[in-house]
């Protein structure tokens, strides 16, 4: 497997970098499936005749072994480059489903949690690190229009993935069309399996296409020493082994795992969701099956959006001032979904788009908040390190959903104030990420590297920071 190694997918002289975008969303778009997951969740509760949470939990351990796996792998990625990581993902995610779908066939619950949850799961976390500190090596100009290039993809996933599932779910049954319409658990199966075939596909593409920059390489005209700067973001690299002894790691831990946690609330929970916001006082609901699902695809566009559009904005006016409009504003959008959202289907997509957006744009702007403060050498693995908080709100986010409306009812009986106790938890939450982002402040020399570089040993650098912004 020697073409998968690093010195094999080395660029070219006079290699349009352009050309790396694609292949990182070839992954992307395919992993981010998982945000789609919602379009079939009333199926497989009714196919495994289980409760929400306990379907909720295929999701959590997906989003769990996301982050271990980020974490455990990254510096195995930094080292191997993005082709050999880009393709065991791909086998790790489309195995995932074709055992899930083994799991849905013979109504073994656990089977899914294994394949879609677990094995599906490492595959999510090796390929969303992947692309990430290659994209920041092949546009150090503007780190966070790479980030918001590399994972937009993911946020854009469910974009594709919940209308082509409504369609194929509504081809794969044949009782498709009744009155009050739940697509089987068979339909379920062959959809997984479909996915399968496609994904590896696509996945397969971006990992023989991508390539990484050559040894001292930067774009036309670039001069890093005249790249305005502010006081976070340094000249300076520091270790994967040393950033997570830093306060400032824990803290961008604890910014991301609130800002996920409250966002899962939603992605999680959104198809039915938005119907149950609407139902009337005969338990139909103004929003229909098909219309949840465009719903799903339409928060895909603000996942994705926000993550190109939020973190490009966040080269402009900095990381930190753009994390405050992510925590400050989501937690003031989540009060008026709470209270004001059920008044009016426009009014409540506007809420829920916004946030998502913001949703989006706090995993793209995390990997350059990273660079920022502790340099390229290793952003990669200190990443996937931080990714652990997406494990953690993977378990926390869908518990507090799934724990309150548990508690407060049946499925498709739900109404718009089951959701209050759980969205006002999401605010609480947005709060304390608030002020956690307030605390950042640069990292100690202490912790530097003595030499600077992006694939060895870093080379020696001057200790300086620039005004803050």
């Amino acid at each position: 497997m020697g073409f998968l190694d690093r010195e094999h997918s080395i660029a070219p002289p006079g290699f349009n970098r352009w050309f790396i975008p694609p292949a990182a969303l070839a992954v992307h778009l395919c992993i981010g499936q998982a945000y789609a997951t919602s379009v079939y969740k009333t199926s497989l509760v009714e196919h495994f005749d289980a409760s929400l949470t306990q379907i909720g939990i295929i999701f959590s351990i997906a989003i769990v072994m996301l982050g271990l796996s980020a974490a455990v792998m990254g510096t195995w990625v930094d080292k191997n480059g993005p082709r050999k990581a880009m393709f065991t993902s791909a086998l790790f995610w489309t195995s995932g489903f074709v055992i899930g779908a083994i799991g849905i066939f013979t109504n073994q619950l656990w089977l899914v949690y294994v394949g879609y949850g677990f094995i599906g799961g490492i595959g999510l976390g090796i390929g969303y690190i992947s692309p990430v500190s290659t994209l920041i090596k092949w546009f150090p100009d503007r780190p966070g229009l790479a980030t918001g290039m590399a994972i937009m993809g993911f946020g854009g996933g469910a974009l594709i993935a919940s209308p082509v599932s409504t369609a194929l779910l509504t081809a794969y049954d044949p009782n498709s069309g009744t009155e009050g319409w739940v697509a089987s658990g068979d339909a379920v199966g062959k959809l997984f399996l479909t996915f399968a075939v496609i994904y590896l596909a696509y996945m397969m593409f971006g990992a023989f296409t991508i390539k990484v920059p050559a040894d001292g390489w930067k774009p036309d005209g670039f001069d890093p020493s005249k790249v305005k700067k502010n006081a976070l973001v340094s000249t300076e690299n520091v270790s994967a082994a040393n950033a997570i002894k830093t306060r400032q790691f824990w803290l961008l831990w604890t910014v991301l795992f609130c800002n996920v946690t409250a966002g899962i609330g939603i992605l999680e929970q959104a198809a039915p969701m938005i119907q149950d916001f609407f139902r009337q006082s005969d338990g139909s609901s103004l929003v229909t099956a098909v219309a949840a699902g465009g719903f799903v695809g339409l928060l895909s566009i603000g996942n994705m959006a926000g993550r190109f559009v939020w973190s490009s904005t966040s080269d402009i006016i900095g990381r930190k001032r753009i994390y405050m409009v992510y925590l400050g504003v989501g937690a003031l959008l989540y009060v008026c979904l709470a209270l004001f959202g059920y008044n009016t289907t426009i009014l409540y997509v506007v809420f829920a788009f916004v946030i998502i957006s913001f949703y989006g744009g706090g995993f793209a702007t995390i990997p350059a908040y990273l660079r920022d403060l502790f340099g390229t050498y290793q952003v990669g693995a200190i990443h996937g390190r931080l990714l652990t908080a997406w494990s953690a709100a993977g378990i926390a986010g869908p518990l507090i959903v799934n724990g309150f409306l548990d508690a407060r009812g049946t499925p498709g009986e739900l109404v718009a104030q089951d959701y209050q106790p759980a969205l006002l938890t999401m605010v609480g939450l947005l709060v304390i990420g608030f002020i956690a982002n307030l605390l950042v402040s640069p990292v100690a020399s202490k912790y530097w590297e003595a030499k600077k570089s992006d694939t060895s040993a870093p080379t020696a650098a001057p200790r300086t920071a620039a005004k803050d912004r």
